[in-house]
């Protein structure tokens, strides 16, 4: 397994440099930063569903929180939305959530006064209702005021380093992975992915239509990246080419320390008792529980600790491509190609989904230009011969990214069903 692993990784570098070859370096670069980010990714689907076997299909849903957050945090401070009563209204609409949090807190423990059965549903129904209905009667005047000339349009940032945005971006992840998964991990398997589904598809509406925080459709740009960025280092006297590779060459960097601080740590807790506790838990959470496992709560934890991941590298996306634009965000870019990773790459070994998400990102990315170019040279071959020229080939050229990676995932799940790299779990004697 060590050399089919050394040997496909050594494939894998033998195509980049051809890339870079074929597509330049800038061109390389950027697309291998991507590949870093999506890696972060495929790693944390592949702790939750190589390791635990929680089909997570909201994926989407955690990249969008993850820019987001990097956008609030890294993007420069809004003067105008500070100086005018924006603040103190979103202040009074942080107090009636805070107080309708309370109300059905206090309904939940209605039982402790005696109140049980029925009626302790129905007033937890209504002060549900009455929460939500305090909340909104402070947060909709809030909103429309912000969104206004006079309350600066928008909320804006904080101005502070992207990496902290990262950081937000995988703790926000978390929190929302948390309410999600207390809500969901009781399901099955299946209607569990129904659920996160449709939970990723309320987040992308939410961010979308949050204009007062997100500016919604009207996107945010540009962000500031962690690493000196090419105009400063042009505004140091050096030339475009040179500082464009450079400031992608440092942005990479950072990537790779952190995919490599990541890559680390879950190695090292899989291959401890925790790992082996989650093993038992995805391959029988019957036998796992009448062991004394707490299933649940291991399972949460997992949930939790994958979209951690999720929410960083979504954040390292949009501060890479320097733009938040909520309108970008498609399922089959956002959950269906990580799954493709970790799939092709092998569930269950944090090598083989780094593989799989760095071998399928290029194959993505570079499927259009060169599907383009054998279009453009049959279509003239073609039209000397009397057949025609082919039409429309920037649109068929965009459409045979799907077929090409169908095919991917054809070729090989024939040849190697449980993933390139698949997982080698040790047997103790």
């Amino acid at each position: 397994m060590i050399q089919r692993s050394l040997a496909l990784f050594g494939g894998l570098f033998v195509l980049i440099l051809v890339v870079g070859w074929v597509m330049g370096l800038p061109f390389t670069s950027s697309r291998l930063v991507e590949a870093a980010a999506y890696a972060l990714i495929a790693l944390g689907l592949n702790i939750q569903w190589g390791y635990g076997g929680l089909f997570n299909f909201g994926i989407m849903g955690f990249l969008m929180v993850g820019g987001a957050a990097v956008t609030f945090i890294s993007y420069p401070v809004n003067p105008a939305f500070w100086a005018a009563e924006g603040p103190a209204l979103l202040g009074r609409a942080l107090l009636a959530f805070v107080g309708g949090a309370i109300l059905v807190l206090a309904a939940r423990q209605s039982h402790r006064i005696g109140i049980q059965g029925k009626a302790r549903t129905v007033l937890t129904v209504l002060a549900w209702f009455a929460a939500y209905i305090l909340y909104r009667s402070q947060l909709d005047p809030a909103a429309a005021y912000i969104e206004s000339a006079a309350g600066g349009g928008w909320v804006g940032g904080l101005g502070g380093h992207p990496v902290l945005g990262w950081l937000f971006g995988g703790v926000l992840a978390a929190g929302i992975a948390y309410i999600i998964g207390k809500i969901c991990l009781g399901l099955r398997t299946d209607y569990l992915a129904i659920a996160t589904i449709g939970i990723s598809e309320i987040l992308r509406a939410l961010i979308k239509n949050m204009d007062w925080l997100t500016r919604g459709t009207l996107t945010v740009s540009p962000i500031v990246w962690p690493t000196p960025m090419p105009q400063d280092l042009q505004a140091g006297g050096m030339g475009i080419d040179e500082a464009l590779l450079l400031a992608r060459g440092g942005f990479l960097l950072l990537a790779i320390i952190v995919l490599a601080i990541v890559m680390w740590l879950i190695s090292r807790a899989y291959s401890g008792p925790w790992g082996r506790m989650m093993r038992a838990i995805r391959d029988n959470h019957v036998a796992a529980s009448s062991m004394g496992k707490n299933v649940t709560a291991r399972q949460l934890e997992i949930f939790v600790f994958g979209s951690v991941l999720m929410g960083i590298g979504g954040a390292m996306l949009v501060s890479f491509v320097q733009i938040f634009d909520p309108s970008s965000y498609q399922p089959i870019n956002h959950t269906f190609l990580v799954w493709v990773m970790v799939i092709v790459g092998g569930a269950g070994n944090n090598w083989g989904a780094l593989f799989g998400a760095v071998l399928i990102w290029l194959i993505w990315v570079i499927s259009e230009p060169l599907s383009r170019a054998v279009f453009e040279v049959v279509s003239l071959w073609s039209g000397q011969i009397g057949l025609g020229a082919i039409p429309d080939i920037a649109v068929r050229s965009a459409q045979m990214r799907v077929f090409v990676l169908g095919l991917v995932i054809t070729i090989a799940l024939r040849f190697a069903p449980r993933g390139l790299i698949p997982e080698v779990v040790k047997r103790e004697n």
